[in-house]
């Protein structure tokens, strides 16, 4: 029996005791940042450390000094967006008047090339009336010359 007792507690050991491995892995860490490490995690630390302290000591009070001048940025701000909506309205004004403008002077294009259009018409008409009533003046004055030489004939 007591060699069964003595299996068990090897068999126990071996399944729950963890400690030779985990000895071996903290020899291991040791090693790691003791020999191939040394200080320099130490000498980072020591590094946020003072980083950390001066912020406190500087970088606070430079940061109040920069949240009281908050409001008066903030009344800048307002004053400038309310001067480019001012410029906006202006803008937009400006170019409302100007494509009345424009459209007027569309207009008055259009009228003016619709009449153009009329007189060219119109003289048209009157070149080609009187080229009209010319040609009928030569075929009555040839028609009256070739009658009268055809009684000078007979």
């Amino acid at each position: 029996m007591t060699e069964l007792s003595r299996e068990i507690a090897e068999v126990w050991s071996r399944l729950f005791d963890h400690r030779p491995f985990l000895n071996g892995e903290i020899k291991f860490m040791l090693k790691e940042f003791e020999e191939k490490r040394g200080d320099r995690e130490v000498e980072n630390l020591f590094a946020i450390l003072e980083k950390l302290t001066e912020i406190k000591d500087n970088q606070v009070d430079k940061i109040k000094r920069s949240i009281e001048t908050l409001p008066v940025l903030n009344e800048k701000l307002e004053q400038a967006l309310k001067l480019c909506e001012e410029v906006e309205t202006d803008y937009l004004e400006v170019q409302k008047v100007n494509e009345q403008k424009r459209a007027a002077n569309r207009e008055k294009r259009q009228k003016e090339w619709d009449q153009f259009i009329d007189d060219m018409n119109f003289k048209c008409q009157r070149i080609d009336n009187a080229f009209e009533e010319k040609e009928e003046e030569l075929r009555d004055l040839y028609a009256d010359l070739n009658h009268k030489l055809n009684i000078a004939n007979n």
